[in-house]
């Protein structure tokens, strides 16, 4: 393994997306690379609706990559308020949550993500996601349920 891959081999990925479950299981995969001292890679994902631009018309104003990075951002403030001394990287790409916390995750030592999702970013970290995380992860997989 070559120096490049072994940086991201160790780490942990969290998925994030505004929900309460995501926050929680933000702050302990936080938690957690802080104890095991390997970088944490927040990652949060958007799409354009199916309907977007079909009927109708356009809503200029409407832009979901800075609408995932707002909440992104927000998450990762929270960490480093309380975990300053991790490294922290924050990751926000255009696609499906579901398929694309597998890909971030690959050779990652532990993807984390919420139980169920419902953040402000509607659709991402569902139940489902978490479920296709589990069954398609190349890494161990922990679903973080908050208890409220």
């Amino acid at each position: 393994m070559t120096n490049s891959q072994d940086e991201f081999r160790h780490r942990i990925v969290v998925g994030v997306d505004g929900s309460p479950s995501s926050e929680a299981a933000a702050e302990w995969a936080a938690r957690q690379a802080e104890m095991t001292g390997v970088p944490l890679d927040a990652v949060t994902t958007w799409e354009w609706p199916t309907t977007y631009g079909v009927t109708g018309p356009a809503i200029p104003e409407y832009d979901p990559a800075a609408d995932a990075r707002k909440i992104l951002d927000g998450a990762v403030r929270a960490i480093q308020s309380s975990h300053a001394h991790i490294v922290l990287r924050s990751i926000v790409v255009e696609g499906h949550p579901a398929r694309t916390l597998v890909e971030e995750s690959r050779g990652a030592d532990l993807l984390v993500v919420g139980s169920r999702g419902h953040g402000e970013l509607s659709g991402i970290l569902l139940g489902s996601v978490s479920e296709y995380c589990v069954t398609n992860a190349d890494c161990p997989v922990l679903v973080f349920r908050n208890q409220m």
